[in-house]
């Protein structure tokens, strides 16, 4: 889906880049190595929780209930937060964690040490009513200022400038994940949602596939992907490469992963739609497991009880009232590795969200791109 395409949703930050840095020779990025892994955290959201909100959980509460992990992010951050803005809206930070651990390290690669990167960020934010959605994309490679965190060992990290937006959740953890955001917005986050890549890759088999159609060819080897043009019914490990992919498409940044990323949260949303899993008890249960395995939540949600009750609101919103972009962004010209926030351009958007309008349209227009639109869509 391309980041022009559709008119809201974006978050940004202070392009601010000072410190040394890497001043690149040759081509914008190719591909780097094993690539790391983009999880579509939105989808995950609305496929797998979004199940939760219209059930009565009956005898299955107790044991969804032992399965979620959550994180005190009010209590972590304190009250030197933006104001929360009462007019009915509500914003989730919700990312994709890609922890070297366990499962994770088989999906993945790299060492098995236990660390955890931040891979995919998505800013949700729901209009009053909870009848449509804006979803704003923020690139890991974007370079912004990180507020002081304090990490779950009780370690202070100072202040950092021209970082990569994914060292805060390496950096901090989930907290100065949320607290950086809140920083480069000034816009408060009501809630926190995450998911690792191998929970994303049940889901999609507790699914049965998702349907996609794909416009040119795909192959990357290092995402385990090789797809011909034309219409796919993606298992797992397949919609786990498409969303991790920047070798096979566009100009092999992280921009063009997004929009695979962004197109294929459409294809899940309407399969999920399509296929009425909410009539199906077996399957009801199947992506229940599944997701109050793999997701961890803030302390709000963290019980099944409120967890569904907020997914319950969510259900009205089908993927055609889902409006996706990614936030405004420009190449550094120090390290086209990286990228830097469009200042004005993103403040539109943080004043959108604020005031709980659409964002405007265009805003995107003359921003990088990732040159990968319209590679994938719904099929």
């Amino acid at each position: 889906m391309p980041a022009e395409s559709t008119p809201d949703a974006g978050i940004a930050d202070e392009a601010a880049a000072t410190g040394p840095r890497r001043r690149a020779k040759g081509r914008r990025r190719k591909p780097r190595g094993k690539g790391r892994t983009a999880l579509l955290v939105t989808a995950w959201t609305a496929g797998g929780i979004l199940v939760l909100g219209g059930t009565g959980v009956g005898f299955l509460y107790f044991k969804l209930n032992d399965n979620l992990k959550s994180v005190d992010i009010n209590q972590a951050l304190g009250t030197h937060r933006p104001i929360k803005v009462d007019n009915g809206s509500e914003n989730i930070l919700v990312l994709g964690s890609d922890t070297r651990a366990g499962g994770n390290k088989k999906l993945g690669g790299g060492a098995d040490d236990g660390s955890a990167r931040s891979d995919t960020a998505m800013i949700v934010h729901l209009y009053k009513g909870h009848k449509k959605a804006a979803v704003v994309s923020i690139p890991r490679d974007t370079l912004v200022d990180r507020p002081e965190c304090t990490d779950t060992k009780g370690t202070v990290h100072p202040a950092a400038s021209g970082v990569m937006f994914n060292s805060a959740y390496s950096t901090g953890g989930a907290a100065c994940a949320v607290k950086t955001v809140e920083a480069i917005t000034t816009v408060r986050m009501d809630h926190y949602l995450e998911v690792d890549f191998s929970g994303f890759q049940k889901l999609i088999d507790d699914l049965g596939g998702v349907r996609v159609t794909t416009t040119k060819d795909i192959a990357d080897k290092d995402s385990h992907l090789d797809l011909k043009a034309g219409t796919h019914t993606l298992d797992g490990r397949q919609a786990l490469g498409l969303v991790r992919t920047r070798h096979g498409v566009g100009d092999g940044s992280d921009l063009g992963r997004i929009q695979l990323q962004q197109a294929f949260v459409k294809a899940l949303v309407a399969q999920v739609e399509q296929i009425g899993v909410l009539t199906s008890p077996t399957k009801l249960v199947e992506l229940a497991d599944t997701a109050t395995k793999t997701v961890t939540t803030d302390s709000d949600l963290g019980s099944v009880k409120d967890l569904a009750s907020f997914a319950g609101g969510l259900k009205n919103i089908s993927s055609s009232h889902m409006n996706m972009v990614t936030v405004p962004v420009r190449y550094d010209p120090a390290d086209p590795n990286r990228v830097l926030l469009e200042k004005a351009k993103a403040q539109l958007v943080w004043d959108a969200l604020k005031n709980d309008r659409p964002i405007p349209a265009g805003v995107t227009k003359g921003t990088a791109s990732g040159q990968a639109d319209g590679v994938v869509t719904s099929s």
